[in-house]
């Protein structure tokens, strides 16, 4: 199963095919030496609160989540990735590029989550990564580096987050999740 990427789109992306996702998918775990199958879903602001509301105990949607393998053989499985189209394309009119880069940046972030990087404990190390890949890539700023985490980006953290607060649905909120579905 190394590299199998699957991909469905229970809500659709303008100018991204579920093809054209996992071939992104599979470039970004290839450059992580991630191996194993990736699903990823992109879904519904009504599915991304629910599924928040199970595995984080936050009512409300986020941008992406991350669900990485834990209790499979090494190789076969390396997790599943939701994301919210509708979180994803009001981001992307916000920050001034199209839905479909806002996709792969949110992919790459969740795939960054299954390679077991984890921004909210590595002093960065995620946030660096995240820069290098978005620039081989070609992708605008990423999600750590937006949202504050970037460790050049510390002593933006409070404003931003002021900011976010204020700002009518401006909402920059990933997560890894510890559960898996059912």
């Amino acid at each position: 199963m190394k590299g199998f990427q699957l991909v469905f789109f229970r809500k659709r992306v303008p100018g991204l095919s579920e093809a054209g996702l996992a071939r992104f998918a599979a470039r970004a775990a290839s450059s992580l030496s991630l191996q194993g199958a990736v699903h990823i879903m992109v879904t519904s602001n009504r599915e991304m609160r629910s599924l928040n509301r199970r595995f984080r105990s936050k009512d409300k949607p986020t941008d992406v989540l991350s669900f990485p393998a834990e209790s499979f053989p090494a190789g076969s499985w390396a997790g599943d990735i939701a994301i919210s189209a509708e979180i994803a394309s009001r981001n992307a009119r916000e920050l001034g590029h199209n839905a479909s880069q806002e996709i792969k940046i949110l992919t790459l972030h969740g795939v960054l989550h299954l390679a077991g990087y984890d921004h909210e404990n590595d002093d960065g190390e995620m946030a660096r990564k995240e820069a290098q890949l978005r620039r081989k890539f070609r992708l605008p700023e990423g999600l750590t580096e937006r949202s504050g985490i970037h460790p050049q980006n510390r002593q933006n953290k409070e404003m931003r987050r002021q900011q976010k607060s204020t700002a009518a649905g401006g909402q920059i909120s990933s997560g890894k999740a510890r559960k898996r579905p059912e």
